[in-house]
């Protein structure tokens, strides 16, 4: 389960992020989300009243193909609702980029490209 503060808002940027959809009708404290065309991993978001972690123990990867593509993942995710995290821990070289949700959780979108 993902934690958020505000369940419909997250589930509307996941589920766009993803391609996926509410399994039922979301409540106001809980949702499932799963892939709308088929079968595939399920993602559970539930209402959380903890703080966000700077640096949170554990975090979503998606992974892109190469680098232009990387790009265009990070440019889409932003165009809804994600954001740029200010990292100070990004190596020479990161074959990453850290963004937030609408929800300020952190993931990162993967650059699989390189060898």
């Amino acid at each position: 389960m993902l934690g958020v503060s505000d369940v419909p808002r997250a589930a509307t940027f996941w589920g766009e992020a993803l391609g996926y959809v509410p399994r039922e009708e979301a409540e106001d404290d809980w949702v499932v989300l799963i892939p709308a065309q088929g079968a595939g991993t399920r993602l559970s978001l539930g209402l959380s009243e903890t703080p966000l972690q700077e640096n949170p123990r554990i975090h979503l990867d998606l992974y892109a193909g190469d680098a232009a593509d990387q790009a265009a993942e990070v440019e889409r995710l932003l165009s809804l609702g994600a954001q740029r995290v200010d990292w100070d821990r990004y190596p020479e070289d990161a074959d990453f980029v850290v963004l937030a949700d609408t929800e300020g959780n952190r993931f990162c979108v993967i650059d699989t490209g390189r060898s």
